[in-house]
């Protein structure tokens, strides 16, 4: 793979984030090393902040950058790609100006005080997409999704899926149950309380069904978890001081607190009608991502997720978008069984001491056991300060082994996206977005799923680097 001098202590990851990614059109992607597989045939989409910074002004979270979309198309001729901002009402305006108008998670409005409370928070639809039959959606976690055009990522507007109020949050986390056709997902509202709001929806994104739960307080959640049987949440001991941010004096980042004493909220319900079967309080942690649950032999729910013993995190991320992180912020691969009918966690264990992100399954493998979990880690547990996530692993459940790519230093992948074989479901390829620090540049990689420490099988150039990017998803060629 590529090489560098390894005496350098240097970060080049700042380097793919410090100027505003630059759009481009459908393009042909040159081969760099390798071919594409034959089978390989569909559309990887990914999405991520892809401007931080207006007229020498810096966002103040990663969060906070305006939303861009990168697609790459499979085809019997090569791939393409193509890559775009996302044209909210907020990117518009402000682009129009060339300067910030609205209050972000990690940003207040500019200007008179007044005028903070007279602006709503802008609509970044910057953390992943959902590929339906006939649109793309840029999902964010305040609002409903964007629509955009399959092919050309042209924006199309605002969707409220048949259901939606206008700004009812839509989550950047569904869940696909690519046997049956259903999506779930979730969004939390601002009432008395905090309200989480369930939705399921057929396979055109249309929400069929409705619940609400009150939540306690405003807690953070960005995620759950689909099995067979049951949707589960966790409610991190995270709240939210919501005057200061009703009232545009502060922005949501620096009023999310950490609150241990509250401790985490496990909510199970069940996946058919919405309806709560229990809950429960445990031990605090706080949690971005699961990986994947489903219901074992025993009837027992297994979640397996990223576990954070604080909320040290979010400090490391609105450092991230400065170029340069001080603290660290460790993790730990863990899987929890549950108790569905009293909520109660029963066993806890720690599947893999290293700090890792973006975990997932291959999506046939959503909601059941799946073999093997693929992640983004750092090389090495020395390798964390100052750094951010730059190598690939994948967790062996069967064998208990985890399995790394070998990646030099200053290549920074993506949230690997595996595609099973059309014709056999056990076999794959896992695509990833590599900033190369050494060369400035963007890459597509491909690695067959099963050999991951061997060398991609295919690397791809893109027309210009893509920024560190959040989610995407694959949709096969139908």
């Amino acid at each position: 793979m590529q090489t560098a001098d390894k005496t350098t202590t240097k970060k080049t990851w700042p380097n793919a984030i410090s100027e505003p990614a630059q759009e481009f059109t459908p393009t042909l992607l040159p081969i760099i090393a390798g071919k594409i597989p034959e089978a390989l045939r569909g559309t990887l989409y990914r999405n991520g902040p892809g401007k931080l910074q207006r007229n020498g002004v810096q966002v103040g979270h990663l969060f906070d950058g305006d939303g861009a979309i990168l697609a790459v198309n499979f085809t019997d001729t090569g791939a393409t790609g193509v890559y775009r901002y996302v044209q909210t009402t907020g990117y518009q305006k402000e682009a129009k100006i060339g300067k910030f108008l609205y209050g972000n998670y990690g940003m207040t409005a500019p200007g008179p005080i007044w005028n903070q409370w007279r602006r709503p928070v802008k609509h970044s639809a910057n953390t992943s997409v959902l590929a339906l039959p006939n649109q793309l959606l840029a999902l964010w976690e305040g609002d409903n999704p964007y629509s955009l055009d399959l092919e050309t990522l042209a924006t199309k507007g605002l969707n409220n899926l048949d259901f939606l109020k206008p700004g009812q949050p839509y989550s950047a986390h569904p869940k696909v149950d690519y046997k049956t056709g259903e999506i779930f997902n979730f969004g939390v509202t601002v009432e008395i309380n905090g309200t989480l709001n369930i939705y399921k929806s057929n396979f055109t994104g249309k929400i069929i069904k409705h619940t609400k739960h009150t939540l306690k307080d405003f807690p953070l959640i960005h995620d759950f978890v689909l099995t067979e049987k049951y949707l589960v949440f966790f409610v991190p001991a995270v709240r939210l001081n919501i005057w200061p941010v009703m009232f545009g004096v502060d922005n949501y980042s620096n009023c999310l607190n950490w609150q241990p004493e509250k401790g985490t909220e496990i909510l199970v319900f069940d996946r058919e009608d919405l309806s709560l079967v229990s809950r429960s309080i445990t031990d605090p942690w706080f949690q971005w991502h699961f990986c994947n649950g489903y219901v074992d032999d025993r009837g027992i729910i297994i979640v397996d997720f990223i576990k954070y013993d604080d909320f040290k995190i979010n400090e490391c991320l609105r450092q991230l978008a400065s170029g340069v992180i001080e603290i660290v912020a460790p993790n730990t691969f863990t899987r929890v069984e549950i108790n569905p009918q009293t909520g109660q966690i029963i066993n806890t264990e720690n599947l893999i001491e290293r700090t890792c992100e973006f975990p997932s399954v291959p999506a046939a493998n959503v909601g059941n056991f799946s073999k093997f979990s693929y992640m983004s880690i750092f090389r090495s547990e020395i390798d964390i300060q100052g750094e951010i996530l730059n190598s690939l692993a994948a967790f062996d459940h069967e064998n208990g082994i985890l399995i790394e790519a070998n990646l030099d230093r200053n290549l920074y992948p993506s949230e690997p996206i595996h595609v099973a074989e059309p014709e056999n479901n056990h076999s794959g390829w896992l695509l990833t977005v590599v900033y190369d620090g050494n060369k400035h540049s963007s890459e597509v990689w491909i690695f067959e799923s099963d050999r991951l420490q061997a060398e991609p099988i295919c690397k791809l150039a893109l027309p210009s680097v893509i920024p560190h990017s959040f989610h995407g998803t694959w949709k096969p060629k139908r």
